[in-house]
């Protein structure tokens, strides 16, 4: 979908109720809504908070490790600890947003991240940091959770795509900054570096909390609670043109269970839909065919993501390159901050593609790529450890190189897809909760990855560690391939439709799209009539 435009819409006479169709042409491309696109930024700026905590604790821990004399199973259990704390934050954010809003948990979000890297910077032992990870993986729980449904529905059809990757755009600029911070405080002495490097992400949580006062409310959230003109307000100012800003007030009003014909400032509206009681029943103990459908592609998505092991690269970077044949803690370093540069590079690149390309041809390339790369990064380690003598150039060359391969092809695919297209697929009084349990499965993946791959390459060695995670990439292409349906240019109110009476033949060719194959303006006056 390219938009609403003045040249591909009938217009309604005010007085006859009558249409004139102006002479047909080519349609205009609509020029990218300023508003939208700045909600959409500050929105996604929470997402800076669990980039920063995944990329600064790669190179913290290897300082924590010296100065705090602990093992690596210590080690792997502070990395991935704070994916499994997040689940509480995930979990509540759902029932929250729905209770104060989004843009306040937004703002909860980042008064509780505040606090725990503060916590993190000061911490004394080992039990201290860990308390400290804790509350801030509470913080990152309700960011996860939060950015990519407001900025879903806070945008036009027509660049969701592209203001929904917004989120792994900044989890990947956080990852790039705590890379920079290792480096910028490595060499600081021992006691003070990892301090300073986990207790500066305090700083991104102040900017994000002033920032998002400035922002408006979500337009679905303020419907649900009966604010219509507030939320007809808003859809003025984050869609294309005011015949879509009048179609999607239409959709959200009969999603939210009030009249088409109700135009009333303030409306009453059922407890079930404002606050999303009875959700969690609809969704896992009695859903829905479609909503059934919807649940295993948001948990497939989100399980693969991160089962395909890129905390684990992101978290290990350093180890990783050490065991490639990298000697010093710099040239680690240095190595990794180059990780940090390809992988925010390419999720930049993404985000164009997003509404030009689709969902499913990004992801698919993604993924098979993936697969290539895994497949041969755990070769070239394999070599590696076999080698006793001096180890060979070209294959440190090699090993280095499909790391960056890895993250690239990840960074173009399937690390913002997963997020953008769990964010769109649910039905409205189902959003929340449905994405919170999406990003759930996400963060207990990840914690399980993070936490169990250094005892997994002391079993089966770093290489057959990557030759596991090229398998579950192949079974993911498969999933993704078989399960998941173009969602480009859908109206969110529409997914249900489409998801209704899917069949896996479908998702091989692109659904067609209700709002652009019929006149909204048209449509809209007609139903009035």
């Amino acid at each position: 979908m390219t938009g609403f435009t003045p040249e591909n819409q009938a217009v309604m006479s005010p007085a006859q109720g009558t249409k004139h169709v102006p002479e047909l042409g080519p349609p205009a491309k609509p020029k990218r809504n300023k508003y939208a696109f700045a909600c959409a930024i500050l929105a996604s700026m929470t997402s800076i908070l669990l980039g920063y905590d995944i990329g600064v604790m790669s190179g913290a821990m290897i300082y924590i490790k010296r100065d705090l004399k602990i093992s690596d199973l210590q080690i792997g259990i502070l990395a991935g600890i704070l994916n499994i704390y997040s689940l509480i934050g995930s979990c509540a954010a759902g029932k929250t947003s729905d209770w104060i809003g989004r843009r306040y948990t937004i703002v909860l979000a980042g008064a509780i991240f505040f606090a725990g890297a503060l916590l993190m910077g000061f911490a004394p032992n080992y039990a201290f940091l860990m308390f400290g990870r804790f509350v801030a993986g509470i913080g990152v729980g309700y960011a996860l959770m939060i950015a990519p449904v407001y900025t879903a529905e806070v945008s036009p059809a027509s660049s969701r795509g592209f203001l929904t990757s917004f989120p792994e755009v900044f989890i990947n600029a956080g990852i790039m900054l705590g890379y920079v911070s290792n480096l910028a405080f490595s060499k600081f002495p021992l006691k003070l570096g990892w301090r300073f490097m986990l207790g500066i992400g305090a700083v991104p949580s102040v900017i994000l909390a002033i920032g998002v006062l400035a922002m408006p409310e979500s337009p679905r959230w303020l419907v649900m609670q009966g604010r219509l003109r507030e939320a007809k307000r808003v859809l003025d100012k984050t869609s294309d043109s005011p015949s879509e800003a009048a179609l999607r007030l239409e959709d959200i009003k009969e999603a939210a269970g009030i009249p088409a014909d109700c135009h009333d400032d303030i409306v009453q509206v059922s407890r079930k839909n404002s606050h999303g009681e009875g959700v969690w029943r609809e969704l896992l103990i009695r859903p829905t065919p479609a909503v059934r459908r919807v649940m295993i592609a948001a948990i497939g998505i989100h399980f693969f993501q991160q089962a395909s092991g890129i905390d684990a690269v992101v978290l290990f970077s350093p180890r990783i390159f050490k065991t490639a044949g990298l000697k010093t803690d710099h040239q680690q370093l240095l190595a990794t901050v180059a990780v940090g540069i390809v992988k925010t590079s390419f999720i930049l690149v993404a985000t164009f593609l997003l509404d030009r390309v689709g969902r499913r041809p990004l992801l698919l390339t993604s993924v098979g790529g993936m697969v290539l790369s895994l497949a041969t990064l755990g070769t070239s380690l394999t070599i590696i450890d076999h080698q006793t003598e001096k180890k060979a150039m070209w294959v440190l060359v090699l090993s280095i190189s499909m790391v960056m391969t890895y993250v690239a092809t990840f960074s173009i695919g399937a690390g913002p897809i997963t997020w953008v297209y769990s964010s769109e697929i649910f039905p409205l009084r189902l959003r929340s909760q449905g994405s919170s349990f999406a990003v759930v499965v996400n963060r207990v993946t990840s914690g399980v990855i993070s936490m169990g791959f250094l005892p997994l390459t002391e079993g089966i060695t770093t290489g057959g560690a990557f030759y596991l995670f090229c398998g579950i990439a192949t079974v993911a292409w498969f999933f993704f391939y078989t399960f998941l349906p173009e969602t480009q240019g859908r109206m969110l109110e529409d997914m249900d439709e489409l998801f209704s009476g899917f069949r896996w033949r479908d998702s091989k060719s692109k659904p067609k799209n209700r709002s652009s194959s019929s006149n909204p303006e048209v449509e809209i006056g007609l139903n009035k009539q």
